[in-house]
């Protein structure tokens, strides 16, 4: 397991004075990062050796919201792997061990050269050691079902501030597009994120939105009218809108 401890700080949280869905989101995309780097395999190895670990798809369960000041503890482990997909859970807690974020995710690893997922070997996860437990999150689903009723939102244009180290769009940054377009009013509970096609600068993502009784699908697609990532969210039972 590796740890991540930091505070909440003023710049990471909302209007409402607690962390943003999209700060918690760039916690755990951190945790594991500086993990790969800690453990000799980050970004720069990475890059010389032509390769990037793309996330496939996430399910975050989000308890409590920790508030601006509150220490927390991020830990990450991986906890296995299958053909081109390598699996790794999350947890966020505050001072006091209580859990407020648990998470779990799927990577492939990615050939820069041709774009093509590479088969994993025992070797590409030995840096990390052992594999721990998985969470408790229930059996992973199938694909996120697109509703065929839905209304369109605003275009919106990749800029700049979109864009990671691998020069397309961050994962955390779908997520803050979609719940934008969405308009959700009040704290997301459970999210769902399935990434397709890797957004780059300049790229226009019309959102396609879907609404339930149990919350929002966003799909964000792509000039072709394909979603580059599909975005499910969902508030508890009793804070969702009438």
């Amino acid at each position: 397991m590796y740890q991540l401890k930091s505070r909440i700080r003023y710049s990471e949280i909302g209007e409402d004075g607690c962390l943003s869905l999209t700060g918690v989101i760039n916690y755990l995309q951190d945790c594991s990062t500086f993990h790969s780097e800690d453990c000799g395999v980050g970004i720069h190895y990475l890059d010389q050796t032509r390769r990037a670990w793309m996330l496939s798809s996430w399910r975050i369960l989000l308890h409590r919201y920790p508030e601006f000041g509150e220490e927390i503890t991020v830990s990450t482990w991986p906890y296995g792997y299958k053909g081109i997909y390598a699996f790794r859970n999350y947890q966020m807690e505050d001072a006091r061990g209580n859990c407020l974020v648990e998470a779990d995710s799927v990577w492939v690893l990615v050939c820069l050269e041709d774009g093509l997922p590479q088969k994993i070997e025992e070797a590409e996860l030995a840096p990390y050691g052992e594999s721990g437990p998985s969470l408790s999150l229930g059996e992973r689903q199938g694909k996120i079902l697109l509703p065929p009723e839905y209304e369109m939102g605003s275009p919106v244009t990749i800029s700049a501030h979109h864009i990671d180290t691998n020069h397309h769009v961050n994962n955390a940054q779908y997520v803050e597009i979609a719940r934008e377009a969405a308009m959700i009013k009040g704290p997301i509970r459970w999210l769902r994120a399935e990434y397709k096609k890797a957004a780059v600068l300049g790229d226009v993502l019309a959102p396609r939105i879907s609404r339930d009784e149990q919350g929002v699908t966003v799909a964000l697609c792509n000039a072709t009218g394909r979603p580059d990532a599909v975005i499910r969210m969902e508030k508890a039972r009793e804070e969702k809108d009438d």
